[in-house]
């Protein structure tokens, strides 16, 4: 039984680096492809003309990866202020997994903060698209003058 034990934990830690790889491999191919050159379109944007609370974020991950902050906030300022909670979460989630073959993090996070993170991501998809002077700066590139 214990020997099973160790060739699963062996197999999750397998499986996180190869996530880790695989994620790796997705920052290396967006620190070198810009997405202002080689687009994804969004498809929320291009049906409806309605900036998606996502919009921008390849245009913000390709900055922050070439450590122009500024730049990164301005395509979305939301991704960027969530983006070191959701790194944390999945780090501990995959540590968690990879050591003990069990889900111990989930059961920590509130119901209550996880709707409130909802509501804040719907507002945040709604305000952007006001088109007065301070809700336009939250359009995709609206800090900067451009999109």
């Amino acid at each position: 039984m214990k020997e099973r034990f160790r060739k699963s934990r062996r197999v999750r830690v397998l499986a996180v680096l190869a996530i880790a790889a695989v994620f790796l491999a997705g920052c290396i191919y967006l620190f070198y492809h810009n997405p202002r050159i080689y687009p994804v379109p969004c498809v929320i944007h291009t049906l409806t003309g309605i900036y998606c609370p996502g919009c921008g974020a390849g245009r913000a991950c390709y900055a922050l990866l070439h450590g122009r902050l500024y730049e990164a906030f301005a395509y979305n300022p939301f991704l960027i202020l969530l983006l070191p909670f959701l790194g944390l979460y999945l780090a501990a989630r995959c540590a968690d997994w990879m050591i003990t073959g069990k889900n111990h993090i989930d059961s920590k996070i509130s119901v209550r903060l996880l709707v409130i993170i909802l509501i804040a991501v719907l507002l945040y998809g709604v305000v952007r698209n006001i088109p007065i002077f301070p809700f336009t700066l939250l359009a995709p590139g609206g800090i900067l003058g451009k999109f």
